[in-house]
């Protein structure tokens, strides 16, 4: 006993001494490296307090070293499989030691701080269905006490991250058209899952005042919104090395318990996945899309190692009392483009979100500071057959057959795919850049959710319908008369531009309809949606929104996926703000990403005025 005593306080004095030195060294490996050293540094800390403090006879150094990987391993396998299946006791585990290392509040305690938690892709409807389903308990409860206040907003015409998180963290988000564009200026593909595309953006607004630039954190999100403490922030990733302040991976990964609840956790997500592709292709069941390749890794580390990592550093920033914390979980969005809105995995994945909020709406009401609690979404999603499936060619195949250029129809697509791979790339330091010059072809075709972008790389300036009549004769006829198309957007020599449809047109400036409205199906106030989106400076040359069928809630997105957004039509343009009921939003219609910060930045103002 006197020689395990003297052991435990060894061990004790070398952690204390020696692992922030072990932690500078781990700050600069990889993240795949990262779970190993972990274990390592831990094991050779305790095969050096073996060494000084021996509890038995060893006949070597290899059994005193096979000693100290033992119980470097069983303490941390221990501990962490507890955390894995109490989220209490993870809960308590990371409060005490964020509360250990916690050196002084940061900004006045006396003042409510803001908690924003985004639910990525949750649309209203969505939300409401799961509350009185069960699915979602904790948002359910703050509203049915009586505590917090839901309503619905509607994005722009881009009904995706990269637009909104734009307006509602810098406050503008003018000149973003869709998720990923061809910049005719600079002659390269934008898309907001490269850090040096976001970092662009960010430098775009610098003379903004971001929502968070007074001691505010960002967690999970594509910009910093002016915070200097940034976690797993893309436009803070560029290289994603440990120590970068971008990733904050050291923070949470050191913790060997960490490690091991959430590798645990990242192999049980790969085989559910698996095992849920396989029931969903047993069964028929459809919409489907291919879910094999890398994407149940991206799964995993979506709903699993980004939750873990951004929930506790929102935690931490509870603990340091944090005046204002905006966090994005991304899990719902991912699951929802590959399996559907509302199947049994989706609701699954959105369960485990609410019980993560559970726990940062426990922290808060136990943190030394007060916290207003608002949970929002930046946009919803609509469900369809993908428009590969209904009609047996890509919206690109379709684009250059009508150019002429069908030979060339079997290229892949410029950055297609779900965001959520590029954000996990773009998280382990393998994000690509935009496309170059030398990349790109002389029609560029690119998709996001049902809304598809063309540029014509050989005319610098913005093409109008008579040049592509002239140069690609039948392009837009072939466009328009196609079921799967709703309407599109191109510029005339007279300098206004139209919204062409099957059987009718709209003039952007006088909002007159010749023959039949094609924009009817979407909704009221569209148009203006579409005139501000015209009005940019890197509007593509034809913007095309795939077609909406309102009797089934459906769209056909240009991209592989079940559930997608980034255009007009059903959910994917309804988000949902979840608020106190004492921090009030202005009277009629929430129109715009925009208006979300000023809501905020005026919640923001109230707080630190009570």
């Amino acid at each position: 006993m006197p020689s395990a005593v003297a052991l435990a306080i060894v061990f004790g004095a070398l952690n204390a001494l020696l692992w922030p030195l072990f932690l500078r060294a781990m700050m600069w490996v990889g993240p795949a490296l990262l779970f190993v050293s972990v274990f390592v540094a831990s094991g050779l800390l305790m095969l050096l307090s073996v060494t000084l403090a021996p509890v038995a006879h060893f006949d070597g150094p290899m059994d005193i070293t096979i000693l100290a990987l033992i119980l470097s391993a069983t303490t941390s396998v221990v501990s962490g499989a507890i955390a894995a299946r109490r989220d209490n006791t993870y809960r308590m585990m990371v409060v005490r030691r964020h509360r250990r290392s916690q050196h002084g509040s940061s900004g006045q305690v006396d003042a409510p701080g803001l908690v924003c938690i985004q639910i990525d892709g949750l649309g209203h409807d969505v939300l409401r269905r799961a509350m009185s389903s069960g699915v979602v308990p904790t948002m359910a409860s703050l509203v049915s006490s009586g505590t917090h206040s839901l309503t619905a907003w509607h994005t722009d015409w881009s009904s995706q991250t990269g637009a909104s998180q734009l307006g509602i963290l810098h406050g503008s988000n003018h000149d973003v058209p869709a998720f990923r564009w061809y910049d005719k200026s600079s002659r390269t593909i934008a898309v907001f899952s490269d850090p040096a595309s976001n970092a662009e953006r960010e430098r775009e607004r610098s003379k903004l005042t971001g929502l968070l630039a007074d001691d505010g954190a960002s967690r999970g999100n594509l910009f910093t919104g002016g915070a200097q403490d940034n976690v797993l922030v893309v436009s803070r990733m560029r290289g994603a090395r440990m120590g970068g302040g971008g990733t904050g991976y050291s923070g949470y990964f050191i913790d060997p318990a960490n490690t091991v609840r959430t590798f645990v956790g990242f192999v049980a997500e790969i085989v559910r996945e698996i095992r849920q592709s396989l029931i969903s292709r047993s069964r028929g069941i459809v919409p489907r899309v291919p879910r094999g390749g890398i994407y149940p890794l991206v799964r995993a580390f979506t709903t699993v190692v980004e939750t873990d990592v951004v929930v506790a550093a929102v935690i931490g920033d509870l603990v340091r009392g944090r005046s204002i914390v905006y966090a994005d979980l991304v899990g719902y969005d991912e699951v929802s483009h590959h399996s559907g809105v509302e199947r049994p995995e989706t609701l699954a994945v959105l369960r485990k979100l609410d019980a993560e909020i559970a726990m940062i709406h426990a922290v808060a009401q136990s943190s030394e500071r007060s916290y207003h609690l608002v949970l929002l979404s930046d946009h919803g999603q609509s469900q369809g057959v993908t428009f590969r499936t209904r009609y047996g060619e890509s919206l690109q195949s379709l684009v250059l057959r009508g150019c002429a250029l069908a030979e060339t129809s079997d290229r892949p697509m410029h950055g297609g795919g779900a965001e959520g791979a590029a954000f996990a790339a773009a998280s382990v330091g393998i994000g690509s850049s935009g496309s170059s010059e030398s990349d790109v072809d002389n029609v560029i075709v690119l998709a996001s959710g049902n809304v598809g972008l063309v540029s014509f790389v050989d005319n610098p300036a913005r093409a109008t319908r008579e040049w592509i009549d002239a140069v690609y004769p039948g392009l837009i006829e072939t466009l328009i008369g196609h079921p799967g198309i709703g309407f599109v957007l191109v510029a005339t020599e007279s300098g206004e531009s139209e919204v062409l449809g099957a059987h009718g047109s709209v003039s952007l400036d006088t909002g007159s309809v010749v023959g039949e409205d094609p924009l009817a199906v979407f909704g009221h106030g569209v148009l203006d949606l579409i005139r501000r989106t015209d009005s940019f400076g890197n509007v593509p040359d034809m913007m095309i929104n795939g077609t909406y069928w309102p009797d089934t809630d459906e769209v056909a997105a240009f991209e592989e996926q079940v559930g997608s957004h980034g255009g007009l039509g059903g959910e994917q343009s309804r988000p949902f703000l979840l608020h106190p009921v004492q921090l009030s939003t202005p009277p009629g219609p929430i129109h715009g990403a925009e208006s979300i910060h000023r809501i905020l930045v005026h919640w923001r103002t109230v707080a630190a005025r009570s």
